[in-house]
């Protein structure tokens, strides 16, 4: 009895996240404009998605930012994370408390304090705000990622390779990085998610002209949502469902490769 109904409380969860999801995914293709009539199968709104112009350059802003962030994010925090890996047991431990801080801290402090620091310089807000946001929101995350696969590397090979006369730069471009690599690929599309799923960063550090997906469905929530919304955020979810899937694989198989 116990066993039962610890499934079926498991299953009533379950229900109640995924629910609005597949009621979304379901009206995306439904005929009727109104949410609460099913007026039949049609793909009119995927079609009128792409016609929207707002819609599409959301979109371009969307990915952007988040290809550019991505990859900025995850070069420098992967040249970080070597730099925390070798330091010394206190400053290993102040650096990664440091660290966590962006992780632990809601959204909305790091949207206003990087807002409040790009009016105190004077730089005017808008993409290059918005990118340089996105890249500090992601950071954390990529050093995280690469961290885990430093502590797995043999630290000899590293050693064995300046023996033979390799240079510090030869030793990290032929030894470490290819050995981190899984990590640093799992950091790149965690950091690619993260962009793209951002509002409240994005809200505060964005000017006018620049705007992405999520910024710009809630901005047409407060008119009325357009069907055309569903079908954009049913394309968003598979994005972000095969990015998650990607990672999973690549974490999963880098476990099993830990003797």
């Amino acid at each position: 009895m116990v066993k039962f109904l610890r499934k079926f409380y498991m299953s009533l969860i379950f229900i109640f996240l995924y629910a609005p999801i597949i009621v979304l995914i379901i009206y995306s293709f439904n005929e009727s404009k109104s949410r609460g009539h099913w007026g039949g199968f049609t793909l009119k709104w995927y079609a009128e998605l792409f016609r929207d112009r707002e819609i599409i350059k959301a979109l371009y802003y969307t990915f952007l930012v988040a290809l550019l962030s991505s990859i900025i994010s995850t070069v420098i925090g992967t040249f970080s994370a070597i730099g925390i890996h070798n330091m010394g047991l206190l400053g290993k431990k102040f650096a990664l408390n440091i660290n966590y801080l962006p992780v632990l801290n809601p959204d909305i402090v790091t949207g206003i304090a990087l807002m409040t620091l790009f009016i105190s310089l004077n730089i005017q807000l808008g993409f290059v705000t918005m990118l340089i946001s996105h890249v500090v929101f992601n950071i954390p995350y990529v050093i995280l990622s690469v961290l885990p696969k430093l502590k797995q590397m043999n630290k000899h090979t590293t050693e064995a390779a300046l023996d033979l006369g390799a240079t510090p730069a030869y030793a990290l471009r032929k030894v470490v990085i290819p050995e981190i690599m899984p990590g640093v690929i799992t950091g790149a599309l965690i950091a690619f998610t993260l962009s793209i799923d951002d509002f409240v960063i994005s809200f505060f550090n964005t000017g006018p002209g620049v705007t992405n997906l999520s910024i710009h469905i809630f901005s047409m929530a407060r008119k009325g949502v357009k069907p055309s919304i569903n079908a954009l955020t049913t394309l968003m979810l598979l994005t972000v469902v095969i990015l998650l899937l990607l990672i999973n694989k690549r974490t999963t198989k880098g476990d099993e490769l830990i003797p």
